[in-house]
């Protein structure tokens, strides 16, 4: 459950200081957002996955649905919004891979809990509900609530970073969290070690801290480990973290413990980053870097 967005992408040889301008290079449109990233990279190593989510009356809108029918992904539950433009990420991509994001949230923002109560039963029927901060919290919220209670698996990826109310930072199992989004939360820094554990006691059942390309920390009830990611030589690392979010719940989907769920998931994060685009990168299982 989650954004839909139009990628609007631009190569720098460096991001412009503030009123500089800079010369990129022509712009690429590709589908993403985070939830529908996340829809199409667990769709795509063979999960059964459907979206909630809006998307706008307009030709980006049209891109998306496209993109997401392409991977099999069950769209009965992704409304067009009449008179509302389809979320749209504004991306800067510099020479070393790392990029700058900016959402325009459009029909993403119009997401509520009446969107959620229309599709209880596909919520009721997952063994893993994945969610992001890039649509309303009340819809966040909502969902979360209503997979618990269902027996399922709430997974939140705090991104972008937003206060949490403590009724749904209990609800997850894990949290999913960067350096600073962890920072962002705890407010204040420390080792990922620390801060993982330091989530775990701030209420969630467990804790993923991932660290690009030194992996993640994981934390729960039987403390902290770190699991390292493999070596990749970094082209592009848009939507690198959504991949990694999806193969993590696919494998808690199938009965992975924590541990070795992420294990995997930093196989298809490290493959992801190999490429240009976000859901134009994500692996098939074959093409998964050697564990």
């Amino acid at each position: 459950m989650g954004s839909v967005n139009a990628d609007l992408v631009v190569g720098v040889d460096r991001r412009p200081a503030p009123g500089e301008t800079v010369l990129g290079s022509d712009l690429a449109t590709h589908p993403g957002g985070k939830g529908a990233n996340q829809a199409v990279a667990a769709a795509r190593l063979g999960g059964r996955v459907g979206i909630v989510g809006r998307v706008g009356d307009d030709g980006h809108g049209e891109l998306l649905r496209a993109a997401l029918a392409a991977d099999g992904v069950d769209l009965a539950h992704l409304t067009t919004t009449q008179g509302a433009p389809s979320g749209v990420a504004l991306i800067t991509l510099g020479p070393d891979g790392d990029n700058s994001i900016i959402v325009s949230p459009g029909a993403n923002a119009r997401l509520g809990p009446d969107d959620i109560g229309s599709a209880g039963d596909m919520i009721a029927g997952a063994a893993v509900v994945s969610f992001q901060l890039e649509v309303p919290m009340p819809a966040v919220e909502a969902a979360a609530r209503a997979a618990a209670e269902a027996g399922g698996r709430v997974v939140l990826n705090l991104s972008p970073p937003a206060p949490v109310p403590d009724g749904l930072l209990a609800l997850c199992d894990p949290l999913v969290v960067n350096e600073h989004e962890a920072a962002y939360l705890l407010g204040g820094e420390g080792g990922p070690h620390e801060m993982a554990a330091a989530l775990v006691r701030s209420g969630p059942r467990s804790v993923v801290v991932t660290l690009g390309a030194e992996g993640v920390v994981v934390a729960d009830g039987e403390g902290t480990a770190s699991i390292p990611s493999p070596k990749a030589e970094a082209v592009d690392t848009t939507g690198a973290g959504d991949a990694f979010t999806a193969a993590l719940c696919l494998r808690l989907a199938r009965g992975d413990s924590l541990r070795d769920a992420a294990r995997y998931a930093t196989r298809v994060g490290a493959a992801a980053v190999r490429k240009r685009g976000a859901q134009s990168s994500y692996p098939t299982p074959e093409e998964l870097p050697v564990d």
